[in-house]
């Protein structure tokens, strides 16, 4: 008999090389905006996530949810993997924008599915 954590554990395993596709490319995103190395010291890692299943209220379907958190267990991420192949996700960066002073990145933005993913930083005017 297949338990719903034994189901859980497959639907992860099945989806990790997609999830980690999905985590590298926003890792890449946020390398781009510049920020010396070290000064991002979490960044979004698959196998990091703490993952449950979700019901989609449209179709009823389940999807993949994955949250991260820090390490006093403060929430900075969720991936979301819907039913229909695609995703959303949202990792928390806090951190001045390095090379644009006007502008403070609160966090990296990914979302579509696996043949294109687009990423967008989540920026905030700047309080200086």
């Amino acid at each position: 008999m297949t338990t719903t954590t034994d189901l859980l554990t497959d639907i992860v395993d099945t989806m990790k090389d997609y999830g980690d596709y999905v985590c590298q490319t926003m890792t890449d995103a946020i390398d781009k905006l510049g920020f010396k190395a070290g000064t991002v010291t979490e960044l979004p890692d698959f196998s990091q996530a703490t993952f449950s299943l979700t019901t989609d209220p449209f179709t009823s379907d389940d999807n993949l949810t994955g949250i991260w958190y820090d390490k006093n267990r403060q929430r900075i991420g969720q991936i979301q993997f819907n039913s229909d192949g695609s995703f959303y996700a949202e990792y928390d960066i806090v951190q001045p924008h390095p090379t644009k002073k006007q502008w403070f990145v609160e966090g990296m933005s990914a979302w579509g599915n696996r043949e294109l993913i687009k990423t967008e930083p989540k920026l905030l005017p700047s309080l200086e």
